[in-house]
């Protein structure tokens, strides 16, 4: 079985960093990725969510913000959940494994990376190893 999903995209808004109740890190995010040009030539996007755990949900909410390009690699994940009325819903996300910084921050966004190299966050990566996951 295979569950691998590439993306390269920008980010709609800011992480949100949270903790689960026994305190560990996840980061959300929302990215834009680009679909192929339709017959008429205009462009679509897609509005994926994404979930970081961990390491690397610290380092997107320290290090990335709205309209950064990255590349996220993972897996997808369908969850279900109980809406305020009641009623059952799904949702699609992908639970980051990588993410790629590919440009670097923009004036008034961070510059420092994990290393505290300042400028150096041009495509440094973020991963994490299968026992870091809380389930």
């Amino acid at each position: 079985m295979l569950n691998k999903v590439i993306l390269i995209g920008r980010l709609t808004r800011d992480p949100e960093l949270r903790y689960t109740p026994s305190g560990t890190p996840v980061a959300k995010f929302t990215l834009a990725v680009d679909r192929r040009p339709n017959k008429q030539g205009e462009r679509e996007a897609d509005f994926i969510d994404i979930v970081t755990w961990q390491k690397t949900a610290e380092t997107c909410a320290n290090y990335l913000g709205k309209g950064r390009l990255v590349a996220v690699e993972g897996r997808l994940q369908i969850r279900s959940y109980d809406d305020n009325q009641g009623v059952r819903r799904k949702a699609a996300e992908i639970v980051a494994e990588t993410v790629r910084f590919l440009d670097r921050a923009k004036d008034g966004q961070s510059q420092h990376t994990p290393s505290g190299n300042a400028g150096d966050d041009f495509a440094s990566e973020v991963s994490f190893v299968d026992d870091d996951m809380p389930f």
